[in-house]
């Protein structure tokens, strides 16, 4: 009898597309590799409701959820409402306690709120929050990657990352993390896989170090 493949379902970061995973490789024999896409929540859309709505578009049973940066807190509260083989997160925190000081401090302050994320050509801005750099150094990636510049869902996802409350994170969650992230710093970050030299955009810069280890990670 043959061996059933596994559904890998493969999450973007915030405000970015599913092309920065077009250079991720899984092997087809063993593989089904599904994309997807941010979609710009209703009003008052908890992150929780956002999961649930997002889980309507996993059909296959027991998936792997593979989740970037913001899309990995969403992978994880995609897990709790659905029965998963495994939750692997890339650049992504799992707990309060791994978030950096500003977006501490930026809960209590809510200086958040001042963002100008209406400005939706302001690339720049959405760029710093995204990928931890900023346009000038990489014009032609973010013109490419960073696809959702809705002010509503720019405001909801910034809301949504600085008030993520999970104070305890499952134990069989995967953490993949570089060692140079510069939206969750590597300081901060408990129990996970490091890649030296590893930026929060090593999904895209660093898909030849996944392409080699993924496969083995998942089936472990």
């Amino acid at each position: 009898m043959m061996e059933q493949k596994i559904h890998v379902y493969m999450m973007p970061g915030m405000a970015a597309n599913s092309r920065i995973f077009k250079n991720i490789r899984l092997p087809e024999d063993r593989f089904v590799t599904h994309l997807l896409e941010w979609f710009v929540p209703e009003r008052g859309m908890t992150l929780e409701a956002y999961a649930c709505k997002m889980n309507e578009q996993i059909t296959a049973k027991h998936p792997v959820l593979v989740g970037v940066s913001f899309g990995g807190m969403l992978v994880q509260e995609m897990a709790r409402h659905m029965p998963v083989k495994k939750v692997i997160i890339i650049s992504s925190v799992k707990r309060n306690s791994e978030m950096p000081k500003r977006l501490v401090f930026a809960k209590y302050t809510r200086l958040h709120k001042l963002l100008p994320t209406g400005l939706v050509n302001n690339l720049d801005l959405v760029a710093k929050y995204a990928f931890g750099e900023t346009v000038a150094q990489r014009i032609d990636l973010y013109k490419e990657y960073l696809e959702v510049r809705d002010k509503y869902y720019l405001d909801w996802a910034i809301d949504q990352i600085v008030n993520w409350r999970q104070s305890e994170c499952d134990p069989g969650i995967v953490h993949i993390h570089g060692e140079k992230d510069a939206v969750f710093p590597r300081q901060y970050i408990k129990d996970c896989i490091q890649v030296n030299n590893g930026t929060h955009t090593m999904i895209i810069h660093r898909y030849k170090w996944f392409n080699e280890r993924l496969p083995a990670i998942i089936l472990d």
